[in-house]
């Protein structure tokens, strides 16, 4: 497996073709992970194009406080203490990231797509693979610069085509992988979360005063 450092606001790997928290409190600032191993059984990285990004720190903050996330979907560190119900739900509106990063912790995977660049047959097809199914939950995620991305935690894979055979092997690679998440076995129903009205995106640039995201 070759893999190629892409240095980019900290460290992300980027998988290319195969050749041989509890505390609310706001975090110190950390530095970047310098280690660019991935667990043995993180089998994603056989997936060309997967990016791999480590978060040392991630702990908890309440709304409306936001993180200062490094990444478009972000992909880990500091999040809601509420997560965004995740089990087989498809989300007609954006919801907040804080909240859908949560639901990565607990082994879930997020299908987030662009409204304006994906048609709706991508759309369709692609709740299809999640709706009813177990750690699985999707959204429209606007200005998104592609028209689909995936992400699991400290993973992402980003596509143009909803047909990509890729967005299969990344959800059976990741998807409530033991190795991969940092709460395994953590549930993905949350009774208290409006999935009808979720708390909303806000696309605009984390303000001053943000959490720092932990990398």
């Amino acid at each position: 497996m070759r893999i190629r450092p892409i240095l980019a606001a900290g460290l992300v790997v980027v998988a290319t073709a195969c050749s041989s928290g509890t505390d609310p409190a706001a975090p110190p600032q950390s530095t970047p992970s310098q280690s660019t191993a991935a667990q043995p059984e993180d089998v994603s990285l056989k997936i060309p194009g997967v990016e791999v990004k480590k978060y040392r720190d991630s702990g908890h903050v309440e709304m409306p406080t936001r993180v200062a996330y490094d990444q478009s979907p972000p992909f880990g560190g500091y999040h809601d203490a509420s997560w965004a119900a995740c089990n087989g739900v498809v989300y007609t509106k954006a919801v907040r990231n804080e909240n859908l990063v949560h639901s990565l912790e607990h082994g879930a995977v997020w299908i987030a797509y662009n409204p304006e660049t994906l048609p709706a047959a991508g759309v369709e097809a692609l709740a299809k693979k999640v709706t009813g199914v177990p750690y699985m939950v999707m959204s429209p995620y606007p200005g998104l610069d592609k028209p689909v991305s995936l992400q699991s935690w400290e993973h992402r894979l980003k596509l143009d085509d909803p047909a990509d055979p890729r967005i299969d092997a990344f959800v059976t690679a990741l998807k409530q992988n033991e190795y991969t998440h940092p709460e395994p076995g953590a549930t993905c129903d949350n009774p208290e979360f409006d999935q009808d009205n979720p708390p909303p995106f806000d696309p605009s640039p984390a303000p001053a005063g943000s959490v720092p995201v932990g990398s």
